[in-house]
Order: structure tokens, then C-alpha cells, then sequence
């Protein structure tokens, strides 16, 4: 992808939260529960959960799951929330004074009991909540305790968006959740990297055989050459499921080699082995995380491994023949899943391709062959017919059939 398609991308990705997540100013936070039946209101008050978060300045961009608000100088946290999984995600502003710039996002996965209660505080040099507060049984007690003299202080959850999150997120548990975020327990929209080597003097860059940065570049390959090559920080980087580079077996012949890159199956079911083994239905929990993470924490990594995560499910023929109910799953997230974003995003910038349109054309074509389960073969029809009519995607274009597939050879295999 060429720099200008590439600024593009994140630009769309970036900004497409601006479209699906509603923001609201208020003096504290938009109090989604308003309008709600006071009885109810009570009982989600004494059951839910509690997101204390002091010292978080005005103006902050703070939400959790499918909803975002600007902080008021009355916030303290958010109130009602239901027990299970939220993400909570947010972006520090800088003063108005200093253009009002919004920084990059920032999120965790949170996984909350009835009526617990986590403690926060902002961290203003980090520009991140602190929730070590919440180790200490003491701070926890006295603020639980003073928790209704809070209350006009808590934005309520946004109950109006529960269903869609739930719908967003039924099959990722909190044990692959945990697994797959980074160690440092935040997901970050921009990769915090540092430089491989530490080269802060001339002579450092010498016995490195580097370029000397005190001469005039000659070339543009110079310029680049003596720019420090970085990496992400340890313990920050999403830890996806490792696609297999090589669709076939160790051994495989030509024509086996071929077969394996038409149909990956061999490839999803060494995925499976080996990242989902016990639970092989997860995978579909790494794919509405990676989703999450994209969708509302603006992570274009997620959104990248998300499609080739769908591109390795939909292109495995035998596969969906065993896994009736792995694809019976996936059909129940993409539905969901694609009902939240423009129908016109995943089109590539410079083919005008729509890269779902034929990543989907694999799947419809496998669902309806011999072999496949009556069920998923009526169910993917069923999902057929709504994407067309709800997007006018075409699924009926040729798929090139005779178009040759290019394939790597193991070393030593040759073809006479």
C-alpha cells in the first residue's frame, strides 16, 4: 500500500468512531437512565456495578462499550452497570489554550460482578486512570460506603446501547479476552515504540557501522538509512492468534499444495490446534475482539487481523463441511457485525474492490456445495439474500475460476 492509500486508511479508521459512537457534553456525564422507571432505576443502582474515576479532566473523551462523552466538571464515574464484560476507552484533550488537540485512544476490557465496585484515579504524567486504588480494601470500603452522596456525581451506563454490545461481543469470554489484550492491559490505538538500539552518540552509531548524523544526506536512501529503526514496546502489542504463513503440510506435493491454497483448511485447523485447541468455537471471540478493538478502540492492527482471520474462515472448504457449528457462529457475528459499519468502508481506495464482497463470494460458494450441513446451507442463503438487499453487494460476479493460482514451493521441490 502506497503512503498516500495508507494515510487513507487511518484516516478512515480513525475518524469512523466519530460516526458510530454518539457523544454528549453535559455537567457530568449524559444520564442515559433519565428516563427510566425509578423502581428499575434503583434496583440497576443497588445491583450493578460502580466505575469510580476521580480527578479526570473536563473536556476528556471517556465511554464504555458502544458509547462515548465529553467529561463534565461534575464527573466521577459511571454508575448501573450491568455484571460481564465492558470496555472502557478514552482520550485525553489538551487545553483549549493549546488548540484542544485529542490525544489517541486508550482502553481496557473490565470484567464486573454485581454490586463491585472499582476505584481510578487520572494519572496526569501518564494521562492514563490508575486503578491500583482498587487493590486497597480500605479506599474501596469508605468510598462504597459514601456511594449514594456520589450518586448525583455518576453518569448512568447506556442501557439504550446494552443489546448491541452484548450482540457485538456473545462469544468472546473473559478468559480469551484476557489472553489476547496486551500484558500492560491497555489497547492502544498508536503503537508505543521505542528504538531498537540505543544510539545517542556518534560513536554508538559507529560501531554499528551506521551512517554519522552530522554530515549532509546525499541520497534519500541515506535520509532513511539514519532514521532509528523502532519496535513496539514490550508487553503493549495485541497478542493475536499467529496465522500460518504456509497453507500445506510439511512433505506436500505439488498438486497438494495447490488444493491447500485454494482451500485453507489445513492452515484454520493448525490455527485451531494451536491457539484454540480445547475451545475451537474461541476463534469466533478472537474475531469480536478484534473487532472491538478496531471498531471502538481504533486499532488499525485489530482491523487488518480481523480480515485475515474472516479471509482463513471463509476460504476453508472442508472445514466448514466439520465445523457446522463454528460456521453457524459465524454467520450470527457477521450479521451483527456488519450492520455497524457504512457499507462502502471495506472497498480498497485503489482497486475500488470490495474485499468482503469477495471474501464472502468463498463462503456462499463452499455453504452451498455438497457436503455442508442442510442447516448452515440454509442459513448462509438466508445471510445471502439480507447482504444483498441490504447492501446491494453483488455475489453472483464470476470468481475467475480459471485465473491461475500462484503458489510458493517448499525448497527442493521442482516441476518438471
Amino acid at each position: 500500500m502506497n503512503g498516500v492509500c495508507l494515510d487513507l486508511c487511518l484516516f478512515t479508521v480513525f475518524n469512523i468512531s466519530s460516526i458510530l459512537c454518539t457523544a454528549a457534553v453535559s455537567p457530568g456525564m449524559a444520564e442515559a437512565g433519565a428516563d427510566m422507571d425509578p423502581e428499575v432505576a434503583l434496583g440497576l443502582f443497588e445491583e450493578g456495578a460502580t466505575l469510580v474515576l476521580l480527578g479526570v479532566p473536563e473536556g476528556t473523551e471517556l465511554g464504555i462499550d458502544y458509547k462515548s462523552w465529553q467529561v463534565g466538571p461534575r464527573f466521577r464515574g459511571v454508575k448501573m452497570i450491568p455484571p460481564g464484560m465492558h470496555f472502557l476507552h478514552y482520550s485525553s484533550v489538551s487545553s483549549e489554550s493549546s488548540g484542544g488537540e485529542v490525544g489517541p485512544r486508550k482502553g481496557l476490557f473490565l470484567f464486573l460482578k454485581p454490586r463491585e465496585l472499582l476505584l481510578a484515579h487520572w494519572d496526569k504524567q501518564e494521562e492514563d486512570l490508575d486503578f491500583s486504588d482498587s487493590e486497597n480494601p480500605e479506599d474501596v470500603a469508605r468510598v462504597k460506603a459514601g456511594l449514594r452522596e456520589l450518586d448525583s456525581y455518576l453518569g448512568a451506563y447506556p442501557y439504550d446501547t446494552l443489546r448491541k454490545w452484548v450482540s457485538l461481543t456473545d462469544k468472546l469470554s473473559q478468559e480469551v479476552a484476557v489472553a489476547l489484550q496486551p500484558l500492560s492491559g491497555r489497547v492502544c490505538a498508536f503503537s508505543d515504540v521505542v528504538p531498537e538500539l540505543q544510539l545517542k552518540l556518534t560513536k554508538d552509531r559507529a560501531e554499528q557501522n551506521l551512517p554519522r548524523n552530522d554530515t549532509q544526506c546525499q541520497t534519500m536512501k541515506e535520509g532513511l538509512d539514519r532514521l532509528p529503526r523502532m519496535k513496539q514496546r514490550e508487553g503493549t502489542e495485541l497478542r493475536f492468534s499467529q496465522i500460518p504463513k504456509q497453507t500445506y503440510p510439511p512433505g506436500a506435493t505439488p498438486a497438494q499444495i495447490t488444493q491447500c491454497s485454494m482451500d485453507l483448511s489445513y492452515a484454520l485447523n493448525c490455527l485451531l490446534e494451536d491457539h484454540h485447541k480445547d475451545q475451537p468455537l474461541n476463534v469466533l471471540g478472537e474475531l469480536q475482539f478484534a473487532f472491538v478493538c478496531f471498531l471502538v478502540g481504533n486499532v488499525y492492527e485489530a482491523f487488518e487481523h480481523w480480515k485475515q482471520l474472516l479471509a482463513l474462515l471463509c476460504k476453508s472448504e472442508e472445514a466448514m463441511k466439520e465445523r457446522k457449528d463454528l460456521y453457524l457462529g459465524l454467520i450470527s457475528v457477521l450479521y451483527h457485525q456488519l450492520g455497524e459499519i457504512p457499507p462502502d468502508f471495506f472497498v480498497d481506495i485503489v482497486s475500488q474492490n470490495n474485499f468482503l464482497t469477495s471474501t464472502l463470494q468463498d463462503f456462499f460458494q463452499f455453504a452451498g456445495g455438497s457436503g455442508v450441513d442442510a442447516t448452515l446451507r440454509k442459513r448462509s442463503e438466508k445471510f445471502k439474500a439480507h447482504l444483498t438487499k441490504k447492501f446491494r453487494w453483488d455475489f453472483e460476479a464470476d470468481l475467475e475460476d480459471c485465473a491461475p493460482v500462484v503458489v510458493e514451493l517448499p525448497e527442493g521441490v521442482t516441476l518438471d
